[in-house]
């Protein structure tokens, strides 16, 4: 996919192929029985799925970035680096209109909007709620943004207190006795709230059809990982399934396939009544907690830290598997180019919506508090 100088990361815009990367890549897919099997079930539709969906997050991205820049938005929380853990996941969920069944639920963080996309929201609709739009999925009331009727339940802002929403989610899908599954991601900050833990207490005793993914991608909000975590084993996190009386495991969160694999796995498992997963996506963001704190990531961790995880640049990384896999560059720059041509197209309207469709404001209260006839 094209790079972009003033936008991506360093370490991705001088990305050049290492075979020793790729096939690091590939040996990770074929360490887990079961999750090999999963991907050696994928077809070549599906694989070119994932890849359509880790270049469109990407490129979403690069518009927010952009308009920060640009002065049209004051900042934009980007999944940059992360997009493996977001993408592959949520194509192991049951995602639009299937006859005869219930639609799987996602509850994404702020900066899995990925996520969003691949259940049926639009480009545009993530740039209107931005951009606080009338036309936008909160109606210009919050950046943090979903849409029940696509399956996206909104972030929280208060990190941690997705869990026992997301929880009761599921639980509805158990007691309605419907196959259906919940998934959500959390921060490995986000995980010391006290709210994450009654949720996943709660899931587990209940067994709730629902997939947690603790996105540990080494940060939160500026305080690196050690500083507020101790690791008893090996994964930083990979104990916690079993704490928790969970199905789990961890994957490589800049591997789709293997996040794909993992997801899969445990969404089937749900499905057949048998729990709820914990599952742990290995990660970075090679970037700040938000647009405006860039320079601070960088004085976080060190520069060979950054460089380390450049060379894992989940898109890279797939490109080369996949043109290796017997599929032909130039048809992955077809499904690159269609993507920026969708990003461009919704950067379009939702400059139009700012434009000319901007909310009232004798309506801020509308839609904020329930109404009861009683």
């Amino acid at each position: 996919m094209q790079r972009f100088a003033a936008f991506d990361p360093p370490e991705y815009t001088a990305w050049t192929r290492v075979d020793a990367d790729v096939d690091a890549f590939r040996e990770t897919i074929a360490r887990d029985a079961a999750r090999s099997k999963v991907v050696d079930a994928l077809d070549q539709a599906g694989r070119l799925a994932l890849y359509r969906g880790l270049v469109r997050n990407r490129l979403t991205d690069v518009a927010l970035k952009r308009m920060v820049r640009q002065g049209v938005i004051s900042k934009a929380w980007l999944g940059t680096g992360e997009e493996a853990a977001t993408i592959g996941p949520v194509h192991a969920l049951r995602r639009g209109a299937s006859a005869g069944a219930v639609r799987d639920v996602a509850a994404p963080m702020i900066r899995n909007g990925g996520a969003c996309l691949e259940m049926g929201m639009t480009v545009a609709d993530t740039l209107r709620a931005y951009m606080g739009t009338a036309d936008g999925p909160s109606h210009g009331r919050d950046g943090h943004y979903g849409d029940l009727a696509q399956g996206v339940l909104a972030p929280i802002s208060h990190v941690g207190d997705i869990v026992p929403v997301v929880t009761g989610v599921a639980l509805s899908f158990r007691l309605r006795r419907q196959d259906a599954v919940a998934m959500t991601w959390i921060g490995d900050g986000s995980t010391k709230a006290g709210v994450a833990h009654e949720g996943l207490n709660f899931a587990a005793v209940q067994r709730a059809p629902v997939v947690f993914i603790i996105q540990n991608n080494q940060v939160a909000l500026g305080t690196k990982l050690e500083q507020h975590h101790v690791a008893a084993g090996h994964g930083n996190f990979a104990d916690w399934p079993k704490a928790y009386g969970m199905w789990g495991g961890v994957f490589d969160g800049n591997n789709v396939l293997d996040a794909y694999a993992a997801a899969t796995l445990a969404v089937a498992r749900c499905r057949r009544g048998e729990g709820p997963a914990l599952l742990v996506a290995e990660t970075f963001r090679m970037g700040g907690h938000a647009t405006h704190d860039e320079a601070e990531a960088r004085h976080t961790f060190s520069p060979s830290l950054f460089a380390s995880w450049g060379r894992r640049d989940p898109v890279a990384l797939y490109e080369e598997y996949l043109c290796d896999a017997g599929i032909v560059r130039s048809r992955l720059e077809e499904i690159a180019a269609d993507a920026a041509a969708e990003v461009e197209r919704g950067e379009q309207e939702a400059l139009e919506s700012r434009a000319q469709r901007m909310p009232d404001g004798a309506g801020a209260i509308d839609g904020v508090y329930a109404k009861s006839a009683y």
